[in-house]
């Protein structure tokens, strides 16, 4: 997944913040006034949306002769799709998840443990993941 710029992170912050469960999406218009403090020109915006759109960020529907944009995916997903690629880009995956898993507060450890037994795990750990052989590469 394609790491997003500044101006698009932007864009698409103005549509992942609709309302829940929200289906009728954004005219150019409104996400280039939700953005009023940047004073983007309409078409800044919409060459954005259109670059998102062929990245496969935002759904579009034709209304009329404009388009309605909405995000193709939750904030969530798209943020543990950025995770899991950083995961593959090589090195060890263990050694990545381990140093992931100590910097995470207990409040969050909760979260995963619980994430964990829901996916099904056998055995989630239940402390702080310490395996002997892991040795961190710099």
């Amino acid at each position: 997944m394609t790491r997003l710029g500044e101006l698009e992170r932007a864009v698409m912050d103005v549509l992942w913040d609709l309302s829940p469960g929200s289906t009728d999406g954004l005219m150019v218009r409104e996400v280039a006034d939700a953005l009023a403090g940047r004073e983007l020109a309409y078409t800044t915006v919409l060459t954005v949306l259109d670059r998102l759109a062929g990245k496969g960020m935002v759904r579009r529907e034709r209304e009329g002769r404009a388009w309605r944009y909405q995000a193709a995916a939750s904030r969530e997903a798209h943020i543990a799709q950025l995770m899991l690629d950083a995961l593959d880009l090589g090195g060890s995956r263990d050694a990545a998840l381990v140093r992931f898993a100590r910097s995470v507060t207990g409040t969050e450890a909760e979260v995963l443990r619980a994430a964990l037994i829901a996916s099904g795990e056998p055995n989630p750990p239940a402390g702080p993941a310490t395996p002997a052989a892991e040795t961190p590469k710099h």
